[in-house]
């Protein structure tokens, strides 16, 4: 996967170009990495320009510049791509913490996305339960400069199906990455960048303003952490449909890749 670097304020962002045609941005989970996408770069870069940007201080992009502090920061440097590479329209699709800048870029600038895909992602404040049972593995993971067993046996979970026998080689390579963290990436960037996601304000009162034709939510059936009831109720907001994948969890793009390609291949327009 060739991977490209442009400067945000200040900072070396990562990013995959891959093919031609109307561009498609893809943004990915925290934790993960633009290879999270590439069942989807594969399938679509033969019809779209797919571009995935790395989130700060994963996958190859630098720590995150020290202006990061909220959601709209996140919102911002990802339209500072958009502007730097001169794509004035796009497809975006965000997954996770991608959907929830996603979302903020095409309330805030809706002239920019043509078609969005919402996607294992909630605009909701996390609940606060969640919200301190994640600062607290936060706070454990930067204490100890690392992701110690008994916290990857938390947190590997996650993000699969609850039935654990999906993509046993995609689990245990996450589980290796995350073990393979350095100190220095814990407590710079996935410790400040996990604070900004779960610690995000409500964004659900503004989804009102996407355009419902234009917008579709989607979930695996099997998701931990962004159940269906949770996309449902956003579709509700947005005046948009709501699918599930079967058979898959938190990321849906890797545990079920053709279902998520056949729908992408089939809702995205190719020619604008």
């Amino acid at each position: 996967m060739h991977k490209h670097f442009i400067e945000i304020d200040g900072a070396r962002m990562s990013y995959v170009d891959q093919g031609h045609g109307f561009p498609l941005l893809l943004g990915h989970s925290y934790l993960w990495s633009a290879a999270m996408w590439q069942p989807q770069i594969e399938a679509l870069s033969r019809h779209f320009r797919v571009i995935v940007p790395e989130l700060w201080g994963h996958g190859s992009s630098d720590a995150p510049p020290a202006c990061t502090t909220d959601m709209s920061a996140l919102a911002r440097q990802h339209l500072a791509l958009l502007d730097k590479l001169h794509i004035k329209k796009c497809h975006l699709v965000g997954l996770s913490v991608g959907g929830m800048w996603g979302a903020q870029l095409a309330v805030e600038h809706p002239e920019r996305v043509d078609r969005l895909v919402l996607m294992d992602t909630y605009l909701g404040a996390e609940p606060e339960a969640t919200r301190l049972k994640y600062f607290a593995l936060l706070d454990a993971a930067s204490a100890a400069g690392t992701f110690p067993e008994p916290l990857l046996d938390i947190i590997v979970p996650i993000f699969f199906h609850a039935g654990g026998q999906t993509v046993p080689e995609i689990r245990e390579q996450f589980r290796a990455d995350l073990k393979a963290s350095s100190a220095q990436t814990i407590r710079q960037s996935l410790d400040p960048l996990g604070r900004v996601i779960f610690g995000r304000p409500d964004l659900l009162a503004r989804l009102g303003e996407l355009p419902g034709e234009r917008s579709i939510v989607i979930c695996g059936d099997q998701d931990i952490p962004r159940p269906p009831e949770e996309s449902n109720q956003m579709s509700r907001l947005i005046g948009c449909l709501a699918a599930q994948i079967p058979n898959a969890g938190h990321i849906s793009s890797l545990e079920n890749p053709k279902v998520v390609n056949d729908f992408l291949l089939a809702w995205l327009p190719r020619n604008h």
